[in-house]
């Protein structure tokens, strides 16, 4: 195709293609919440119109290209339109539930909401739907409770944060064969982190085997919590009076995919102490390398071990959490203590059990908060934006730049220091006893400098977008965190933007902003950024 004298290089049809081919098959796990609205006698219609428009929508896009020929620069509009899609199609059942449409009061199953909803705005919509699908968790659901919103739709919201764990494309390429081909350049594209370790000659069957880890991890979550909550009432000691299996469920959709969400308007805080430590592990190993538990499941266990970003990673969860322990215990690290949590200062179990679930939840960028951590004191505030930048694992659900690039940079630094004072020598960064490539390491050098330069350009921008539309008055950490959070997928900031807060306050173009920012940091910046590059499109 030539336009004004150059030729377009990129086959978007072939793209757009693939873009419907996943959106009709996201039609199939919107059945999940459809069979929640019919058990629970609300909330159906919603999903009908949404399966109809999905299905309809993909069936026509597929259309575009019946043979799609996928290259390189095909994959990458492919796997950046395809987060942009399904965001579209998710905010689907926000709309419709919130707009109230096709409510026939006489039949109870064609109920859409039980009330006014902030999410029938499609800015909120979009806001929602990108948050769920990129593990974000930040939220605009004004009142978080089923009084405004039906279990189908909450279950939904739930949903769409473990469908975009793992990833929509890995997924589509485990289950889609005209994927198999060039799946492996689709899967780096998405997939969290420097690159994706091929565990088996086929990619396909390496997106299977991680889908396998995190359906089975998920599974395991699920009954554990429910377990608590039957366990509790055989023997009459409520140990998890509020995980409902409605509850078990939906936290274990989330939990994995270390994104946040929860039908609770107050997190984590509303359940026990006993749930509380016991998703600690599971945020844990949802912000790990799945690639460990494969080789785990194939009689390796020891590679954990072995893993030197793995044993980085564990012990930066442990000094954090080590620290900010003491603060609060001591005192220093809370400023008040709110009535429904208990006293934490003095309290051992108390300070390191929050200290713990939090340290853990914002490194992993899971979101979910074990108390109200605005009543804590500035400096385990900044404590926590810290741990905003460092993320989990490559490979893993998590977010934000990913341990092992902090710890490439540290190995390179040391080096840059070593061949200081020894000009003669030879030394490459090594990680478990292999050389990084150096075309590798300058990537992570402009990875970090990019998040770096867009985080602060985009604080600037919230800031001043907030003064220009008269929206909330921003301090320096509100601005911070709101942007740390979106970009790196983490949910919840400080203050305005809290854990028991939400976006609502910021005007519209701030939000799609932070749409913007959820789904570039979703895809790690350059998969985006290439596409806005001339040398791109043309020959």
């Amino acid at each position: 195709m030539n336009v004004v004298g150059w030729r377009l290089r990129v086959d978007w049809r072939a793209s757009v293609s693939l873009v419907g081919s996943v959106l009709k098959w996201l039609a199939v796990p919107l059945v999940f919440p459809l069979l929640v609205g019919l058990y629970y006698g609300e909330g159906v219609v919603t999903f009908l119109v949404t399966i109809a428009v999905t299905a309809t929508v993909g069936w026509l896009l597929e259309r575009l290209d019946p043979d799609p020929d996928m290259g390189a620069r095909e994959g990458f509009l492919m796997v950046a339109l395809t987060w942009l899609a399904v965001s579209l199609v998710g905010s689907l059942p926000y709309l419709v539930a919130g707009n109230g449409l096709l409510v026939v009061e006489t039949f109870p199953y064609l109920v859409v909401e039980s009330g006014p909803s902030t999410l029938s705005a499609p800015v909120n919509a979009l806001f929602e739907s990108m948050s769920g699908f990129t593990t974000t968790g930040a939220t605009v659901m004004g009142d978080i409770s089923f009084d405004t919103h039906s279990r189908a739709v909450m279950m939904w919201r739930q949903q769409t944060q473990w469908l975009g764990g793992m990833g929509i494309v890995v997924l589509a390429v485990a289950i889609l064969p005209e994927l198999s081909v060039g799946g492996a350049q689709l899967m780096d594209a998405e997939a969290p982190g420097p690159g994706i370790q091929k565990l088996t000659p086929r990619i396909a069957e390496t997106a299977r085997a991680l889908w396998r880890a995190y359906l089975g991890i998920t599974a395991l979550e699920m009954l554990l919590l429910y377990g608590l909550h039957v366990t509790g009432g055989v023997l009459g000691t409520p140990l998890a009076p509020e995980m409902t299996l409605y509850n078990a469920v939906a936290h274990g959709f989330t939990t994995m995919a270390t994104g946040g969400f929860s039908p609770e308007a107050r997190s984590i805080e509303a359940f026990s102490a006993v749930v509380q430590w016991v998703i600690v592990p599971f945020m844990v190993a949802a912000g790990t390398n799945f690639a460990l538990f494969w080789h785990a499941l194939n009689g390796e266990p020891r590679r954990f071990l072995e893993d030197a970003e793995f044993r980085f990673y564990v012990g930066v969860l442990g000094v954090l959490s080590a620290v900010l322990t003491v603060l609060l215990f001591v005192g220093p690290g809370i400023a008040t203590t709110p009535e429904q949590v208990g006293p934490v200062a003095g309290n051992v179990e108390s300070a390191a059990r929050h200290a713990i679930f939090q340290v853990v939840s914002i490194i992993t960028t899971t979101g979910y908060a074990s108390m109200d951590f605005n009543t804590w004191s500035a400096g385990a505030q900044y404590l926590l934006l810290v741990g905003m930048f460092v993320g989990g694992s490559a490979g893993s659900t998590g977010g934000a730049i990913k341990i092992v690039r902090w710890y490439v940079i540290l190995k390179s630094l040391k080096r840059e220091l070593f061949t200081t004072i020894h000009p003669e020598a030879v030394r490459p960064v090594r990680i478990g006893g292999r050389a990084v490539d150096e075309r590798a390491l300058r990537g992570i050098y402009v990875f970090t400098l990019l998040y770096l330069v867009i985080f602060f350009v985009a604080a600037f921008l919230v800031f001043v977008d907030a003064e220009r539309a008269g929206g909330p008055a921003l301090n320096l950490l509100e601005s911070m965190s709101a942007v740390a959070a979106t970009l790196g997928n983490v949910g919840p900031g400080f203050q305005l933007v809290g854990p028991m807060n939400s976006y609502l306050p910021f005007p519209p173009t701030t939000k799609l902003l932070m749409v913007a920012l959820m789904w570039i940091g979703r895809l790690e910046i350059l998969p985006v950024l290439v596409l806005l590059t001339p040398a791109y499109w043309r020959s």
